[in-house]
């Protein structure tokens, strides 16, 4: 084992247990100041029912406005006022509440995020006030095209499922919402079955299972499992809409593999070689480097526990419109009629790792990585296993992903382009 992987193992190294209540938990011991504990619940906006999306979302911001010990200035002035972060966010299948702070105040933090989690009032005053917040996210999004596109395009692969749902939720059911709905989610959801806890910092697991235990809370729980059922419905669809914008707005893209399924490391890879992170991304390299033709380019792969989704997104001038859809297939078709080489393969599986290894430099991206595996696989690889892993991927898999998603006849199209076009 080389010095180098050595030490990355060393600063991968975690612990894995469970507490009273059967919350599991993972923690990384760390040797900096500052340290990250987080609370993810395993539900998100497709765990809603139809008439009332942006529930979870709602739910997460009023848990910051009120609890039975706390009001709202106190829970957002507790880990402020000593120089820490309390975040939080929701996705289509999680939540989390997490902080950042000083490693001397850990079990403030710990207190803090239990009484957030468990404890919420949701007072129907400020319930009142999240919902014009909520409503302003909303519209702003409506305004920012390169936003909208991606709710737009999830609601056409995903039809008539909660997948392509919006995450912040209908305006018509965000207003109806009622302080009863919110208790209601939460008590459905907001159970130890439905956790898991992720700490990264400067302390041992025996003293922090010492300060969880302390701050768990003493009442019964009793919640549902989250049901979820797979999307089947999808046929492809090419739309071009015209709204009041500058330029064109492109995404390209198809349902995709589930985050369990064998194909998801290649995707992954593939997805990072076509228009990653990297600025010598093939997209942007043939696309906005050669031709000028876009300053944001991307693609993305989102999986899901029974799903997932593939797009490419590109905003350009309208004069530029045909020939940079042309060149987006283009780049697809080379994937699927050329295999990579073996220097390009090696050199795509060293970008990646050092992608890997550069955002485990940052202790809130370690803390959210080991809460989030976790709660999705129960489980959390060790670096040497993932490269492991990405080195079994070949040119003959990359080439089959991309034969099999990037069919033309199997992708969708979404375009936004100037009333005027």
């Amino acid at each position: 084992m080389t010095f180098a992987l050595a030490n990355l193992k060393a600063k991968m190294e975690f612990e894995i247990f469970t507490l009273s209540n059967g919350i599991q938990v993972i923690h990384q011991q760390s040797q900096s100041d500052a340290a990250h504990f987080g609370l993810f619940v395993n539900v998100g906006s497709r765990d809603e029912k139809e008439q009332e999306t942006g529930l979870a979302h709602m739910l997460e911001h009023c848990m910051f406005k009120g609890t039975t010990h706390r009001k709202a200035f106190h829970v957002l002035n507790r880990l402020d006022s000593i120089g820490g972060e309390l975040n939080a966010y929701t996705t289509k299948e999680e939540t989390s509440i997490h902080s950042s702070f000083l490693k001397q105040y850990y079990e403030r933090a710990i207190e803090l995020t239990f009484d957030i989690a468990f404890n919420p009032t949701f007072p129907d005053k400020e319930i009142t006030r999240e919902k014009l917040i909520i409503l302003d996210e909303f519209y702003a999004y409506k305004e920012n095209p390169s936003d909208q596109i991606f709710e737009d395009f999830d609601e056409m692969i995903f039809p008539n499922h909660s997948l392509g749902r919006t995450i912040l939720g209908q305006p018509k059911h965000v207003k109806k919402a009622k302080r009863k709905d919110l208790v209601q989610f939460h008590m459905d959801y907001y159970h130890p079955e439905n956790m898991v806890l992720a700490s990264v910092g400067n302390t041992s697991s025996k003293q922090l299972k010492k300060w969880l235990e302390k701050h768990l809370p003493e009442k019964e729980f009793s919640g549902k499992k989250v049901h979820r059922v797979a999307p089947t419905e999808y046929t492809p669809h090419q739309t071009l809409e015209k709204k009041q914008v500058h330029q064109a707005h492109i995404i390209i893209g198809n349902q995709a593999y589930a985050y369990s399924h064998p194909k998801k490391r290649a995707l992954i890879l593939l997805n990072n070689i076509l228009g990653g992170p990297s600025l010598n991304n093939r997209l942007n390299l043939n696309i906005s480097e050669k031709h000028g033709f876009a300053y944001h380019l991307e693609s993305n792969y989102s999986g899901y526990s029974d799903s997932g989704e593939f797009s490419i997104y590109m905003g350009t001038d309208s004069s530029q419109l045909d020939k940079s859809v042309e060149l987006i297939y283009k780049e697809l078709d080379k994937l699927k009629n050329q295999k990579l080489g073996t220097v390009q393969l090696n050199q795509a599986k060293q970008q990646i790792k050092g992608q890997i290894a550069l955002g485990h430099e940052n202790g809130l991206n370690i803390m959210l990585a080991l809460g989030k595996s976790l709660l999705t696989y129960g489980k959390v690889d060790l670096m040497e296993d993932i490269y492991h892993q990405i080195d079994q991927i070949s040119s003959q898999d990359l080439f089959d992903v991309a034969n099999e998603l990037f069919d033309p006849n199997q992708l969708s199209s979404l375009i936004y382009v100037p009333k005027k076009y």
